[in-house]
C-alpha cells in the first residue's frame, strides 16, 4: 500500500481508538474509620456507572461503562480493610468493567461522583456502614415528634420578574412550575403520612439560597426544585434528574443549565456567580456529608419511576453544580419537566393529564425512596415497625436481570413472580416490579 494512503489510515485508525478509550481506574484507595469504611476509585475521566449489593456472601458491585483498569492496578489491587474483604474486578460481555468489592458484614452504601481538585482527578467516591447503623441525613441533634409526617419542600423555579424559559408558543416556564409544583403538592398531601410544602405559592421571585432558608425553616426531609428546561437545539425532548455535583458537570447540558439556573442567584442584591470561595465552602461542607449521596439515591429512585411512565432523556442521574441543591444537611434535587423549546414537550407540559401522569411517577419515586429510608421519628417508620412486611416499587432498568434484582433486595426470582404474577423471568425496560421487603432485608 502506498504510504501516502496508509497515514490517514493509520490516523484514523488512532483517533477511532482515543474516541473510544472509555474510562480507566487508575487506583482504589480503601480506609476504615469510625465505623466506616471509604472506597475511592480514581478515573481517568468521568462514567456513567451502576452500584448495587448483593448477598450470600455479601458484596457490592460496581459497573462502570466503558471502564478499564491501569495495568498496575491489576497486577496490584487493594488488600482487606474495614468493611472490605477484598477487590475483584472483570470485563462483562457488554464492555462494561465490574468491579466487586468482597465484604465481610452486611453495609448499606452511599456514593457520589466527585471532580477534579489539586490532589486527585475524577473519582467515584462509595462509603460503606453497617446495615442499621446508618446516621439519618438530619442533623442528630434534632429532636422530632413520634408519628411526623416526612415533609417534602416543592420548589418551583423563577417567578415574578424570571419567567424562566418560554416555549415557542409563548409558555412561561415559571407558569408551568407552579402550576405542576401545586398538583404534585396536592399528591403528596393525599399521602399517608407525608407533607408538602410550596416554596413559592405565586407568581413572585425567590433567591435560590433563600428557597433552601424556607425549606429548613419546616424541617424539610427532601427539597425538590422543579423546572422545565431549554435547549438550543429544539429536538432536545424528555425529562431529566439532576443531583449536586462537586466538580465537572455530568454533561455539557448540565453544565449549561447549571450556568443559566444560576444566573440570577444574589444576595442582598449581590450575584454570587463569580464568588467562588462561597460556593466552594458550601460544596466543602457538603463533602462532610450524607446529604449528597443521600440526594443521588433519592434521585435514582426518582428517575426509575418516571422513566417507566414518561419519557426521560436521561435514564440516570446527572450531575451539576447547582446553588439550589447546595443544603449541607437536606437531600436535595433538581427535576427537568422536559423541554419548554420543543413544541412536543411544550404541548404535553401544558397538558393537565401529562402532568398529573408525571407527578404521580415522581411521588411513586419519593414513596420508595422514603419507605426504604423511613427518617427515625416519622409516622412512616412507625407504621413500618409495626408492620415490617412491605412493598417497595422497583422500575426495571437496561440491563436489569430478575435474578440481580432479587440478590439487590435480597430475596427470591420466585417471590418476586409471585408478587406481580410473572409466568417466567421475562422483564422489560420501564416495568415497575412490587418487591415484598421483610425485616432485615
Amino acid at each position: 500500500m502506498h504510504r501516502r494512503r496508509l497515514i490517514p489510515i493509520v490516523l484514523f485508525a488512532l483517533f477511532s481508538m482515543s474516541a473510544h478509550a472509555g474510562t480507566t481506574v487508575e487506583n482504589i484507595r480503601i480506609w476504615a474509620e469510625g465505623g466506616k469504611t471509604r472506597v475511592v476509585l480514581d478515573l481517568s475521566r468521568p462514567s456513567q456507572h451502576n452500584i448495587f449489593t448483593l448477598r450470600n456472601p455479601d458484596r457490592l458491585v460496581v459497573d462502570l461503562e466503558q471502564g478499564r483498569l491501569s495495568s498496575r492496578l491489576a497486577a496490584d489491587l487493594p488488600g482487606s480493610t474495614g468493611s472490605v474483604r477484598g477487590v475483584r474486578t472483570a470485563i462483562k460481555a457488554d464492555g462494561k468493567l465490574r468491579v466487586v468489592l468482597d465484604l465481610n458484614q452486611d453495609v448499606r452504601s452511599r456514593s457520589f461522583t466527585a471532580g477534579p481538585n489539586s490532589t486527585y482527578g475524577d473519582r467515584l467516591v462509595i462509603d460503606l456502614q453497617r446495615s442499621g447503623s446508618l446516621q439519618p441525613v438530619k442533623r442528630a441533634a434534632e429532636a422530632y415528634k413520634p408519628g411526623r409526617d416526612i415533609v417534602i419542600a416543592l420548589d418551583a423555579g423563577h417567578g415574578g420578574h424570571d419567567p424562566g424559559a418560554i416555549g415557542v408558543s409563548r409558555t412561561r416556564e415559571k407558569d408551568i412550575v407552579l402550576q405542576f409544583s401545586r398538583r404534585l403538592a396536592a399528591k403528596i398531601n393525599a399521602e399517608h403520612g407525608m407533607r408538602a410544602v410550596l416554596i413559592r405559592d405565586g407568581d413572585y421571585y425567590v433567591d435560590h439560597l433563600k428557597r433552601i432558608k424556607i425549606a429548613h425553616q419546616h424541617d424539610a426531609d427532601l427539597f425538590v426544585s422543579i423546572h422545565a428546561d431549554a435547549f438550543k437545539d429544539r429536538r432536545a425532548n424528555g425529562a431529566t434528574v439532576y443531583g449536586l455535583s462537586l466538580g465537572r458537570a455530568s454533561s455539557e447540558e448540565a453544565r449549561l443549565l447549571a450556568e443559566r439556573e444560576n444566573a440570577t442567584v444574589t444576595v442582598g442584591g449581590v450575584t454570587l456567580n463569580d464568588k467562588d470561595p462561597i460556593l466552594a465552602q458550601v460544596l466543602l461542607d457538603l463533602s462532610q456529608s450524607a446529604a449528597m449521596s443521600a440526594s443521588l439515591d433519592v434521585g435514582d429512585h426518582v428517575v426509575r419511576s418516571m422513566a417507566g411512565a414518561v419519557k426521560v432523556r436521561r435514564a440516570t442521574v446527572q450531575q451539576g453544580n447547582f446553588v439550589v441543591l447546595t443544603s449541607p444537611d437536606m437531600p436535595s434535587i433538581l427535576i427537568e419537566l422536559g423541554y419548554m423549546t420543543n413544541p412536543s414537550d411544550e404541548k404535553r407540559l401544558r397538558s393537565s393529564s401529562t402532568q398529573s401522569k408525571l407527578a404521580s411517577a415522581i411521588l411513586g419515586g419519593i414513596r420508595s425512596y422514603f419507605y426504604t429510608n423511613p427518617p427515625p421519628g416519622t409516622q412512616v417508620a412507625m407504621d413500618i415497625s409495626r408492620n415490617p412486611a412491605r412493598e417497595v416499587q422497583h422500575v426495571i432498568a437496561r440491563g436489569d436481570t430478575l435474578s440481580e434484582i432479587a440478590e439487590r433486595y435480597n430475596t427470591s426470582a420466585a417471590v418476586i413472580r409471585s408478587a406481580n404474577r410473572l409466568n417466567g423471568d421475562k422483564i422489560r425496560v420501564g416495568q415497575t416490579l412490587s418487591i415484598p421487603i421483610y425485616p432485615g432485608s
